[in-house]
């Protein structure tokens, strides 16, 4: 009998996953089944970027039919205690805003009610009285000592200040004969993945103990963070995630505060509750990339050769350092010095508190924004001095007889050949041909550029990197925390089938088609025998706080922790099959489903048959093997060490290599960019599924394609959330992303069990600096900020615009403009009314004139002559609420003008402004009232119907002088009585 060798891995078979997915039978959150009697809940959220809760007025909200419950910050912060920070730092860190609001979307109360309609229409009735206090989002305005303060116990907005210096950057920079810097604000953008967060939580009050569904990714480190927040022991918290999540991007971490939320929901309703966030919320309020200052500044030969670097890093972690955070800033601590051979290193890091929602982890976290500044300042040196880009890329990159290389800051680099790598990516990338594009476009008067980036791509992070963010002394009294544990479970079942689980739940990466071919390698099985279980539970399954699927790490530890498992199992069957067949141990082979002893073909067993043996006839095991039915492994890389005394830190456990070049031409008009090539080079170790390797580098070059050139979320100056749609937060589609070419090399890991690294995140840390790069080489500038949008590029294409004529300074010095971002509503009209201006102006000042003209009016409330409330429904595009108005008129001149002052407040948000009514004789005893207005909005109006307010705010006051006009007009006749005049 001749036994067929084949090996999976390594081949692109079809994903196992597709079917499911492609024909709508995954099972994501949303789609698993709830206990009878599950409530469901929604949020009320603050239209203010900064206020003080003075009170919430539930009662209206809580009389409401279907409603069971409305709980706020008082009410949560009875049973739970604050979210526990990365940070030493003196915030009181709540999932829910408790006595103050500190961003624009922050929960403030919930409501859960039989149905989501019911539970979002009580959500309207809830009252909040705020006073809103002033308010900082600028990264390096919140330094300045009057900012306004987010967390008066903290002292400053200024959170952690720490220095850090390896090798001697002070001798290299006095030595120095060129310095080269460049300054980066690099901006806020998220992973938006299609399926949004969601929760389905219980609560058990005769165990006091939690059973939360959530699609969290990890780190389970929160896990202990959740089990503290909410007072239990961790085996009183049960996280259970879906088989299925719609894409994550490292943003699914940031579902832990709403986990405590609606688990604290569960146990005010007495019954399970269910929440599902919507697009606004999670644009808003979910998880946002940090947005970082840097200035990096860098001691150069005349060679082009990096004998130092100096960073000053100010990242901004929003209204809360909430955990993992500041991981963002930290991730990278080890590879500040990128793919160079760079022995000095200097580094400042500071965290500050801002009115923005709180960051945390998203695809590439702190590679984007390390390599943004590292790769434009290696152009820069180009520039500056006069030398080729590709000179200076070579002359620092690490050669290849240094690996393991250590970095200045204690990253050990695992393996790698990074001149050779760059050396292909310049002839199959075919750069002579893209010179020769590039020659003839500008020889045509065309803007054409090409650029390029090289990049270290971390993956399997060390869960002592984070710690680097506190002192050695700091460290010392909290203990050591290092490592990077992954966990597999690989069992047999009676009939022999082969199953394995992982404490890693996938979101898109195709889990299970890699972990079958691994270990049906193993096994010597079809790779279609093997089943893997992705869905994790904490209560049942094997986990540590690394598990989870974020930082790179399912092809290197989760997928290597599997094989581990499964060679352990192996080896126990070779024991029981060299028993069976009476063959030497050494000489068992598995290939072809079966089991035999190598060179002799009559000793073969069917492998089901040596698998089910442990359960149907354990006492014919041979001695010193219990049980060959599960085999559970747990890993961990020695290389992960703690950070040591001078801070350095080994923070990731292995390391790919990233070199990308791209060519694009700039259309001087639009400011549209159009990539003409883009080709990058990887080296991700020991590749196991080459199509999907592939498919992870394109889609993380399309993320990276909306980071250049169209993401970011924006705040107005009073902290107002900007970009609540996707018609303001734009995404790249499959037609503005292009196709690319990939390159590969293979120097397999040493670290790892089976030489893999990771792969996921490396394009959005190379591909927006590559594309800036080109950018700055087709328009010769030396700053760019992203987005590249449009408005931004033909900005720094077009010419100063010529001076005004003289006689037209004035007019422009007076000209009301807005500003880029600002959400301003200004305006001017006229309105003839046929009452003359003493019975219009009392009109003004009547409070049931006022009820019936002004549009949506509930009622009018008069304080005072010149004091009115109201209660009014508005409408602007999609988004309509009710709201509280109060008004005041000023600077009266009776009958002639007034000034009037107003705001509104709801559940939808917020508004105020000015305006001032003027009053003057019209033709035929009338009126012509004549008026200006500015105002502002904020809140969920501001971030949805943003585009809409201007031709809304139009269209109200429109409504409000044309009901007046009616009202002051003489009684005109009824249509009846006009026909019959007509045909007296």
């Amino acid at each position: 009998m001749k036994i067929q060798t084949i090996s999976w891995t390594g081949q692109s078979v079809e994903r196992v996953e597709d079917a499911a997915l492609l024909t709508g039978r995954g099972r994501f959150v949303d789609d698993l089944g709830t206990r009878p009697g599950t409530l469901q809940a929604a949020i009320l959220r603050s239209p203010h970027a900064h206020a003080d809760i003075l009170g919430i007025d539930i009662t209206a909200a809580a009389a409401m039919p279907g409603v069971v419950a409305v709980i706020t910050g008082r009410d949560l912060a009875k049973l739970t205690a604050p979210m526990v920070a990365g940070l030493k730092v003196a915030v009181e860190n709540w999932p829910m805003a408790v006595e103050r609001a500190r961003y624009v979307g922050e929960p403030v109360a919930i409501v859960v009610a039989q149905d989501r309609y019911l539970a979002e229409d009580a959500v309207d009735a809830v009252e909040v009285e705020y006073s809103a206090l002033p308010c900082v989002v600028d990264t390096l305005a919140t330094l300045e000592p009057d900012a306004p303060l987010l967390h008066e116990r903290a002292g400053a907005n200024l959170v952690s200040d720490r220095h850090f210096r390896y090798g001697d950057p002070e001798a290299a920079f006095a030595k120095a004969e060129h310095q080269v810097s460049v300054s980066i604000a690099y901006p806020r953008n998220t992973g938006a993945p299609m399926e949004t967060f969601g929760v389905v939580a219980e609560y058990d009050p005769d165990e006091d103990a939690y059973d939360i569904l959530a699609n969290f990714q990890g780190p389970f480190s929160i896990h202990a963070v959740l089990a503290r927040c909410l007072k239990v022991p961790g085996n009183r918290l049960r996280l259970r995630m879906p088989p299925d999540s719609g894409g994550s991007f490292g943003v699914k971490q940031g579902v832990a505060p709403y986990a405590v939320l609606i688990g604290i929901a569960a146990r005010i309703a007495g019954r399970p509750v269910k929440w599902i966030e919507d697009r606004l919320e999670h644009l808003g309020a979910a998880v946002a990339a940090t947005n970082r200052v840097t200035t990096l500044k860098a001691a150069v030969t005349a060679e082009g050769r990096i004998t130092a670097l100096d960073w000053d890093q100010v990242e901004d972690c929003g209204a809360y350092p909430r955990a993992p955070e500041p991981a963002t800033l930290y991730r990278m601590h080890g590879n500040m010095t990128g793919a160079y051979d760079i022995r000095n290193l200097a580094i400042r890091n500071r965290v500050v508190l801002t009115n923005k929602a709180p960051t945390g982890l998203v695809r590439g976290f702190g590679g984007p924004q390390v390599y943004y500044a590292l790769e434009r300042l290696m152009q820069r040196i180009s520039v500056e001095l006069g030398l080729d880009p590709l000179k200076v890329i070579r002359a620092n990159l690490i050669p290849f007889g240094a690996f393991p290389y250590r970095t200045a800051s204690g990253a050990l680099y695992d393996s790698g050949d990074y001149v050779q790598a760059f050396d292909l990516a310049l002839a199959e990338g075919r750069l002579a041909e893209l010179e020769a594009r590039r020659d003839a476009a500008r020889a045509a008067g065309r803007r054409y550029g090409i650029g390029f980036a090289a990049a270290v791509e971390p993956s399997v992070s060390n869960m002592g990197y984070i710690t680097t963010v506190l002192t050695a002394a700091e460290r010392k009294k909290a203990g050591p925390k290092n490592g990077a544990q992954a966990t597999a479970t690989v069992s047999l079942d009676p009939v022999g089938s082969v199953s394995v689980h992982v404490a890693s739940v996938p979101q898109g990466q195709g889990h299970r088609t890699v972990l079958a071919q691994v270990v049906a390698d193993v096994f010597g099985l079809s790779h279609h025998d093997v089943r893997i279980v992705a869905d994790l539970d904490t209560g049942k399954d094997a986990w540590s706080i690394a598990s989870g699927n974020y930082s790179s790490r399912f092809a290197a530890a989760v997928a290597g922790t599997a094989h581990l498992a499964a060679t352990r199992l192996r080896d126990k069957l070779g024991l029981i099959a060299a028993s069976q067949l009476g063959a030497d141990p050494g000489q068992i082979g598995f290939a072809g489903g079966a089991v035999f002893a190598k060179g002799q073909p009559d000793k073969t067993i069917p492998f089901g048959r040596v698998a089910a043996l442990s359960h149907w006839s354990p006492a014919l095991l041979p001695a010193g093997i219990d049980q060959a039915i599960r085999e559970t492994a747990f890993w961990t890389p020695p290389e992960l060490s703690a950070p040591s005394e001078d801070d350095q830190v080994n923070s990731s456990l292995c390391h790919g290599f990233i070199f990308d070049m791209a060519g694009v031409e700039v259309e001087p008009g639009s400011g549209k960019v159009r990539i003409d090539r883009y080709v990058t080079m990887h080296d991700c170790g020991r590749i196991l599924h080459p199509g999907m390797v592939d498919g992870q580098i394109r889609g993380g070059f399309a993320q990276a394609l909306g980071a250049t050139f169209y993401e970011e979320l924006a705040y107005a100056a009073d902290g107002a959330f900007l970009t609540g749609t996707f018609a303001d937060y734009l995404l790249p589609t499959a037609t503005e992303t292009p196709d690319i070419d990939i390159l590969h090399i293979e120097t397999p890991s040493p670290f790892t069990p089976l030489g893999a690294k990771g792969v996921g995140e490396g394009n959005c840390m190379s591909t927006p600096v590559c594309l800036a790069n080109a950018v700055a080489d087709a328009l010769g500038v030396a700053q760019l900020d992203l987005p590249l949008t449009p408005a931004r590029v033909a900005a720094l294409v077009a010419a100063p615009e010529p001076s005004l004529p003289a006689s037209h300074r004035t007019a422009a010095k007076t000209a009301v403009t807005a500003k880029p971002g600002d959400r301003a509503l200004r305006g001017e009209g006229q309105a003839k009314v046929a009452a003359g201006p003493d019975a219009v102006w009392a009109m003004l000042l009547d409070v049931d004139t006022l009820a019936s003209i002004i549009p949506g009016c509930h009622g009018v409330k008069k304080l005072s002559d010149t004091h009115f409330k109201a209660d009014v429904t508005l409408g602007v595009g999609p988004v309509k609420g009710r709201y509280k108005a109060e008004i005041k008129l000023s600077n009266l001149v009776a009958p002639q003008a007034a000034t009037l002052t107003g705001s509104v407040s709801g559940a939808l948000g917020t508004g105020g402004g000015s305006g001032r009514v003027m009053l003057s004789p019209g033709e035929g005893g009338g009126t012509l009232i004549a008026y200006t207005y500015e105002a502002a909005v904020g809140g969920k109006v501001a971030a949805i119907g943003g585009r809409l307010l201007d031709g809304a705010a139009k269209a109200i006051i429109g409504q409000f002088f044309a009901a007046l006009a009616r009202k002051a007009s003489p009684s005109r006749p009824g249509f009846f009585a006009r026909l019959l005049r007509r045909h007296a």
